[in-house]
């Protein structure tokens, strides 16, 4: 990976934040208004462009702002990102509702990914590795932009239906290496979801294993989405092994 001054983390930071949150190329003007970056427009340019090239960054071609590759993303969320904890009264009321039917594995399932989509605000789907699936909050993906391209909805509805695929996302990535593990459309390489993103937990069941994530834009809120992933993947381990 190529080494970056801390300006040029500090910038990657705070472009990767304020893309976040506003679904739109960031420019040098704002950074420089918002963030205390401490250097000038101009100079924040010249570190963007560094950026663009070492393959952090990219420029759409109808904006002079920038916008985080797969790359600039994989680096935020592992070397720059802190975490936003669930409350104790999120995590009781998370465990109230799924261990309330953790005797019926099914049940549980569907009040997992239910609960689930209801709190990120996003599409929600476990899957288990002999091929059964859950999903849940399809309308949520309305309320980001991305997803106004009826070509990119059609293609996450779809992928839903498509048991194979979602296998083979939650199933047989090599370089899942840990508890959460991010799976961006760009990586993919699939039609139409290179403004998607996954967030996935593995987890163990008397059933076997399984995974559960979220689908929605790359651009996700990551500190908070990914603890939540997590704890419910842990919720549902706990769970199905309770009598």
């Amino acid at each position: 990976m190529d080494e970056l001054t801390q300006r040029q983390i500090q910038i990657l930071k705070s472009v990767v934040e304020e893309y976040i949150k506003s679904a739109e190329p960031v420019g040098s003007d704002v950074i420089e208004k918002k963030y205390n970056v401490g250097v000038s427009p101009a100079t924040i340019r010249n570190e963007m462009s560094s950026l663009v090239q070492k393959g952090y960054l990219r420029q759409p071609h109808t904006s002079a702002g920038r916008t985080p590759t797969s790359k600039g993303l994989k680096f935020y969320i592992s070397q720059l990102m802190e975490e936003k904890k669930l409350s104790v009264a999120e995590e009781v009321a998370a465990k109230e509702k799924v261990w309330g039917v953790k005797n019926d594995f099914d049940k549980m399932m569907h009040e997992v990914t239910r609960s689930l989509a209801q709190t990120t605000h996003s599409v929600a789907v476990a899957a288990t590795e002999n091929g059964d699936v859950w999903h849940a909050g399809y309308s949520n993906i309305l309320e980001s932009p991305e997803f106004y391209n009826i070509d990119v909805t059609s293609r996450v509805l779809s992928l839903l239906e498509e048991v194979s695929r979602l296998q083979e996302i939650f199933f047989k990535q090599e370089d899942w290496d840990g508890p959460v593990e991010i799976f961006l459309g760009e990586e993919l390489g699939w039609p139409n979801l290179e403004c998607v993103g996954i967030i996935a937990s593995r987890f163990k069941t008397s059933r076997g294993d399984g995974s559960l994530g979220v689908i929605g834009p790359a651009r996700c809120n990551y500190p908070t989405i990914i603890p939540i992933v997590r704890y419910f993947g842990d919720l549902i381990s706990e769970s199905a092994w309770q009598k």
